[in-house]
């Protein structure tokens, strides 16, 4: 597998801004209690809340409400802390997955948010501002840790975190991708 960025690497900051300005006011105080509450209480504990498992949740992908609402309190808690504590990056990721509602995606919010290391968000958008034409069939592992490896070089080489890196693929992606077919 192999990535290319679509934009110009010294746009990372423009089009990272050009998210932040697109935020409504709803979205943007959403994201404000995701970085200001869920992410610190999840950093010091060590696992999610059922409550800030749901926000998450919902922040990635509204029409999982149902199926993430099925989880159990001690099972977001139990899931969550092995993710965010374990050396295993495949037990990180996958253990997530365990969770009713949340796929690939989603257990890559809550990495991107709640864990330490940095971590991407596994999302059309930014796969597309990576070059890729299509998504894949499925997602795996291999898939997962290459993208995310990329990811992390290339916030290096430019100088920036996770989240703006994340920020800027995603919008350049929402401005200048005219579909793709699922």
């Amino acid at each position: 597998m192999s990535f290319m960025l679509r934009f110009d690497r010294h746009m990372a900051g423009h089009w990272a801004g050009r998210y932040d300005e697109d935020l409504t006011p709803v979205e943007r105080t959403a994201e404000n209690h995701i970085l200001g509450e869920i992410v610190p209480r999840a950093r010091a504990v060590g696992f999610l809340s059922h409550a800030h498992f749901f926000e998450l949740c919902c922040w990635k992908s509204p029409r999982s409400k149902r199926r993430c609402l099925m989880n159990t309190e001690q099972f977001v808690e139990e899931v969550t802390r092995v993710a965010l504590s374990t050396p295993s990056e495949q037990l990180r990721i996958e253990a997530l997955t365990l969770l009713s509602g949340v796929g690939w995606p989603t257990a890559s919010v809550i990495l991107h948010f709640c864990h330490r290391e940095p971590y991407p968000i596994l999302d059309f958008r930014a796969l597309w501002s990576l070059g890729m034409d299509s998504r894949p069939d499925a997602y795996d592992f291999e898939f997962w840790w290459g993208y995310t490896l990329h990811c992390r070089g290339l916030a290096q080489e430019l100088g920036t975190d996770m989240r703006t890196l994340d920020k800027a693929l995603w919008q350049y992606s929402k401005e200048n991708q005219a579909s793709w077919d699922y």
